[in-house]
C-alpha cells in the first residue's frame, strides 16, 4: 500500500520545470521500482521544490544508529544491479541502514560535459538524504558513492564538510571538463575519514588518476585516506559484488564500527 501511495504522488507532484535533470525519466524509474521492489521501502525525499525517490532498507541488527547514503553513478537509479543494489541490501545485514537516493540524470545519450548542472542540483539532494536519516535515528552518517556519484559526492563533502562522518569513493576519475566536476580538486579540501576504492581492472580515466587522488588528500593533510585497489575486479565489480560488499564494510568497521560483532559469515 505504502508503495501505491508513492506512486500515485510521484505522478500528481513531480515537477517537470526546474531542474536539469530528466524528471520524466526518474518518474519512469520511481514508479517502475516502486511496483517490483522486493527489500526495503520506496520514500519520498524533497529538494527545494523537486520530488525525487529514494529507496530506505533498515539495519536488521544492532542499535541502528549508523547509515550509508548511497550515490549510483551516470544515468542509472537506485535500485541498480551493479555495484549500488549489492551495497543496498548487503551493508544492512552487517548493521548499516542504507538510503540509496536517486541522483539527477540524463537520457541515456548525454555527453559528460552536459552533467555540470546537475552538480548544483546534487547537493540538495545529498542535504535531503542526510535530514531523512537523522529522523530515523542515525548519529553516524557516510557517504557510498559510485564513478560519477562519487565526485558529486566528493564536491558536496567539500563544500560541506559537517554533513556527514565520511566517505566512500568506488572507482572516482578525475574529471577535467569543469572544477566543479573534478573529484580531485574536491580532495584537497577534504579531511573526514575517505576510502578510495578501484579495481585493478577498472576504467583508464579511474587508473590514470590514482595518483592524483592520492597527492590531493595529501595536499588536504588528511591522514584519515586510504585508498585499495581490488584485484581482477572493473568498473563495475561484475562477480565480485560480495567482495565489494566486504570491503567497504571492513572500511567502516574499522572507523565507526570498532566495537561490534565480528562481521557475519
Amino acid at each position: 500500500m505504502r508503495k501505491l501511495l508513492f506512486s500515485i504522488v510521484i505522478v500528481l507532484l513531480w515537477p517537470l520545470c526546474g531542474t536539469a535533470s530528466d524528471m520524466a525519466k526518474e518518474k519512469r524509474w520511481a514508479e517502475q521500482i516502486s511496483d517490483g521492489l522486493l527489500s526495503g521501502d520506496v520514500v519520498e525525499l524533497k529538494a527545494g521544490d523537486n520530488v525525487f525517490m529514494a529507496i530506505y532498507t533498515e539495519a536488521t541488527q544492532g542499535p541502528g544508529d549508523q547509515a550509508v547514503i548511497l550515490v549510483h553513478g551516470i544515468g542509472v537509479h537506485p535500485d541498480w544491479p551493479e555495484v549500488i543494489h549489492p551495497l543496498r541490501v548487503g551493508l544492512p545485514e552487517r548493521g548499516w541502514s542504507t538510503l540509496s537516493v536517486q541522483m539527477p540524470v540524463l537520457a541515456n545519450d548525454a555527453e559528460l560535459k552536459s552533467y555540470l548542472p546537475l552538480f548544483d542540483e546534487a547537493g540538495p539532494r545529498l542535504t535531503a538524504a542526510a535530514d531523512y536519516l537523522r529522523k530515523q535515528g542515525a548519529t553516524t552518517l557516510v557517504i557510498v558513492a559510485h564513478s560519477l556519484g562519487s565526485s558529486m559526492a566528493a564536491r558536496f563533502v567539500a563544500d560541506n564538510p559537517k554533513a556527514v562522518n565520511g566517505l566512500v569513493l568506488i572507482s572516482m576519475g578525475e574529471i577535467d571538463i569543469d572544477p566543479k566536476m573534478n573529484g580531485v580538486l574536491a580532495l584537497e579540501k577534504i579531511t573526514l575519514p575517505v576510502f578510495d576504492l578501484y579495481g585493478s581492472r577498472d576504467l583508464d580515466g579511474v587508473l590514470a588518476s590514482v595518483e592524483a587522488r592520492a597527492a590531493a588528500a595529501r595536499k588536504a593533510g588528511n591522514k584519515d585516506y586510504r585508498q585499495f585497489a581490488m584485484e581482477g575486479a572493473g568498473h563495475f565489480y561484475l562477480g565480485m559484488e560480495d567482495d565489494l560488499v566486504r570491503r567497504v564494510y571492513g572500511w567502516l568497521k574499522s572507523h565507526f564500527d570498532k566495537n561490534r560483532d565480528k562481521e557475519p559469515s
